[in-house]
């Protein structure tokens, strides 16, 4: 029993000084760099990437790499070549996803399909012609329900578009008639803060384009991307 709880203790000791070590470790990367590049973004965190002696740096969803001395900072894509992985492209994918519970709720109206099974959400500008094409093809999906988010950043008449549309009485027929068959929105009058909270929290999200996809996974896809690849991501969610 002494002889077990004396390796117990050798256990404890050793992973508290690595980790100790690895703070020490992480301090002295961010000290250098903070000091050596005043223009440098606020570091956010520091972690060990499988690359012995290079470091993560994560600036909000930017990330560089820098060797433990923070002599040297890298920036472009870790690539695990023995798998065949790119690991800086996985962990952009991580840290741009938007889980479905963090979006505002009472901020989109939805379309449900067939059995509404399947999630997806769609940020869309009125008068984006990517995402009036995009809308075309969404027509097509089945067993899905869509949460329409209107993120109005073409200007003035996208934001005047967007409010008739939130005011109608029925917004996804209306939403239908104009980004399908071209029908001007009727002018309507209500509370579009709920507008306001969209455009604020894509901000925030740096949602800089439109359409943007939003899967039930957290994985967001910028663009109007094919069908195709859209009913593939919707099979690949468990």
């Amino acid at each position: 029993m002494k002889f077990a709880l004396s390796k117990l203790a050798l256990l404890v000791a050793t992973t508290a000084l690595s980790w100790s070590a690895v703070m020490a470790q992480e301090a002295t990367i961010r000290k250098n760099l903070s000091e050596r590049l005043s223009n440098l973004p606020k570091i956010d965190e520091i972690s060990k990437t499988p690359m012995n002696g290079l470091f993560e740096v994560r600036m909000g969803n930017e990330v560089m790499y820098s060797d433990a001395e923070g002599n040297f900072l890298i920036q472009g894509s870790l690539i695990d070549v023995k798998q065949k992985r790119n690991l800086t492209e996985e962990r952009m994918e991580k840290l741009s996803s938007i889980p479905f519970d963090q979006l505002p709720p009472k901020t989109a109206f939805t379309q449900v399909r067939g059995n509404g099974k399947r999630k997806l959400a769609v940020f869309a500008d009125p008068n984006c012609g990517y995402c009036k094409r995009f809308e075309k093809d969404l027509q097509k999906l089945d067993n899905v329900t869509i949460s329409h988010y209107l993120y109005p950043i073409l200007g003035e008449d996208s934001k005047t578009k967007s409010k008739n549309i939130w005011c109608a009485k029925d917004k996804a027929k209306t939403w239908n008639d104009w980004m399908i068959n071209g029908t001007t929105p009727p002018a309507a009058n209500c509370d579009t803060s709920a507008i306001d909270t969209i455009v604020e929290f894509g901000k925030k999200q740096r949602i800089t384009g439109t359409p943007m996809i939003l899967f039930a996974d957290g994985t967001r896809v910028p663009g109007a991307v094919p069908l195709a690849q859209v009913e593939k991501m919707l099979a690949e969610i468990k």
